[in-house]
């Protein structure tokens, strides 16, 4: 992760062609109508989708409002066209980052808007700066609304916490891993460690009726702990992978009954997400250096 804030390694990525292709095989495209398509083509062989659109920490107002807008043209093309998809946002997107209460507003105006089209809005979890303004958005505006989801870190020391806050609440819950560099006062920090509370976690979340879990995972492991609890669950679950990610076992849980949600970013700024991917896999590297010298 280090290394990929290097401005010389980011522009080689970003500027080159193989830095794109690799980027291709985990975003949909650079713009909505990309995004639109690889949705379409999703839901064709049987997939849930959530589109994100690609973009971080903002500071400035202008920006937070046509991050809501871009939004709200993925939800008019999700209703237009049908498709089975819902929107997963990220809350310093909106503004979160230096005034709260645009946060809310746009938050807000984005849910009424998921409403209308017959959909529900994914918040997801950021770098643990913000873990608790955004449980706390969350909890006001599912209170409201009750079409909301929000994603949990099961590697942060709070999540079993958030947990029980939060199930009560309905609506759902994307249980993952955790993708940013934490330290040990806030997280843990061993994958053993990791995969326990993980494990943990999805057992009392798949025992709750009145929450739908999308457990976000592509562990091998804990996908058949998932798939073993799910026996003696009566309510709706999911399971949510990462769009270009273990393709074959997205298949084949499509293709066992299960409900599989495809996390499907698109957008220019794809950087920051494609270097958290890289760290969770780092074997991804190769393609790239292999790309690069001709391999």
């Amino acid at each position: 992760m280090a290394l990929t804030e290097a401005g010389p390694v980011e522009r080689t990525i970003t500027g080159t062609g193989p830095g794109k292709a690799l980027a291709g095989r985990f975003v949909a495209g650079d713009t909505l109508d990309e995004g639109v398509a690889a949705a379409r083509r999703l839901n064709e062989h049987g997939f849930l989708v959530s589109l994100d659109l690609l973009g971080e920490e903002c500071h400035d107002r202008a920006t937070a409002i046509g991050a809501r807008d871009e939004y709200v043209d993925g939800l008019v093309r999700i209703h237009s066209e049908s498709l089975d998809a819902n929107i997963s946002i990220k809350l310093t997107q909106l503004g979160l980052a230096f005034d709260e209460s645009l946060a809310i507003d746009l938050l807000e105006s984005l849910v009424d808007r998921a409403a209308e089209a017959g959909t529900t809005v994914t918040i997801d979890m950021e770098d643990s700066r913000y873990t608790e303004a955004t449980v706390r958005l969350y909890e006001k505006t599912q209170s409201a609304h009750d079409n909301l989801g929000l994603a949990l870190q099961a590697y942060l020391h709070r999540t079993p916490a958030d947990l029980k806050r939060l199930m009560p609440l309905g609506g759902h819950i994307r249980l993952c891993k955790g993708a940013y560099v934490e330290g040990a006062d806030v997280a843990l920090t061993s994958g053993r460690d990791v995969d326990e509370a993980f494990a943990s976690q999805l057992r009392e979340l798949m025992a709750f009726e009145e929450v739908r879990p999308a457990i976000a995972t592509h562990d091998l492991a804990l996908v058949d702990l998932t798939r073993e609890l799910a026996h003696s669950r009566k309510e709706p679950f999911e399971f949510q992978m990462l769009y270009g990610i273990r393709t074959s076992l997205q298949h084949e849980l499509v293709d066992s009954g299960f409900a599989v949600r495809i996390y499907l970013p698109f957008g220019s700024k794809w950087y920051p997400y494609l270097t958290r991917r890289l760290a969770e896999r780092p074997s991804n590297v190769w393609f790239f250096v292999r790309s690069v010298f001709g391999g």
